[in-house]
């Protein structure tokens, strides 16, 4: 049985390979994006079937209105992927004011304000699926993508909580924890802020571990999604890749140690 799914940042990268593979085979889709015109490809081939909108996923009446307009398209909504975000490159010294506020905007605060206009329209229907596109660095930190690391750590936060508030509405929330892909994610998409020499060698350290093997390629998470889309009981968390999983056990692992061996100092600060 076919889908509506909603979609943002579907111009490039995993929204425009994901909102393809809807397509395809049979689900219709609401795929926004900046520049639209992005879109024309999968507008020609898919007509109906997709209804291209132009969004800042910044401003939150735009968001709102993209949600309702899509309702009234299609009728309802059955999956919202808030894909939408980019990266920042830049320790916390390096970053400015501005790059850190517009990092939050897009990547945490326009997830929020979609979520927000889709849960009415879920609850409505009675059932949904929100998908939220965090990063194995939702759960890990990597240095140089200081601000990154919040804006996804903050998606965790908000979608586990909103989680455990929708399930009785009928609504799943699922966080997608790629780690590195092929994407134009850490080159044409990224922003970088002004470089401090202190920092040269360890973005030098870091630069020298990513191998030709630490990447997946996006194509290949397709299956993946789909899946996920498809599952009665989809999971809280999904990673993407193979990276991820062992990255978060081996660190959690470390986590769990060292608060073992601060746990008497920590059940003291309990006071009784």
């Amino acid at each position: 049985m076919s889908k509506t799914i909603f979609i943002t940042g579907a111009s490039r990268g995993f929204g425009k390979i994901w909102a393809e593979a809807f397509l395809k085979r049979g689900d219709k889709v609401v795929a926004t994006a900046r520049d639209i015109s992005a879109l024309d490809d999968l507008t020609k081939q898919y007509g109906d079937n997709i209804l291209p909108l132009q969004l800042d996923v910044n401003d939150r009446e735009a968001d709102f209105a993209a949600i309702n307009q899509a309702k009234a398209h299609f009728g309802s909504i059955d999956v919202l992927i808030n894909n939408a975000g980019y990266g920042l490159f830049g320790s916390v010294e390096e970053t400015s004011e501005k790059e850190a506020r517009d990092q939050m905007e897009t990547n945490f605060f326009g997830l929020l304000w979609l979520t927000q206009a889709a849960i009415p329209v879920m609850r409505e229907q009675g059932y949904g699926h929100i998908i939220q596109l965090s990063s194995v660095l939702g759960l890990v930190a990597a240095p140089i993508l200081s601000i990154y690391n919040a804006s996804k750590f903050a998606v965790e936060g908000l979608s586990e909580t909103l989680a455990a508030e929708v399930k009785g509405f009928g609504i799943n929330v699922s966080i997608v924890e790629p780690n590195g892909f092929s994407t134009d994610w850490g080159s044409a998409s990224a922003v970088r802020s002004a470089s401090l020499p202190q920092y040269d060698q360890l973005k030098a350290d870091q630069q020298a571990r990513f191998t030709e093997d630490f990447f997946g390629k996006p194509e290949a998470t397709t299956d993946a999604v789909l899946k996920l889309i498809d599952s009665e009981n989809p999971p809280l968390r999904l990673f993407l890749g193979k990276i991820g999983y062992q990255w978060v056990k081996q660190v959690y692992a470390g986590r769990a140690a060292e608060w073992d061996e601060w746990n008497e100092v920590s059940v003291a600060a309990h006071g009784h």
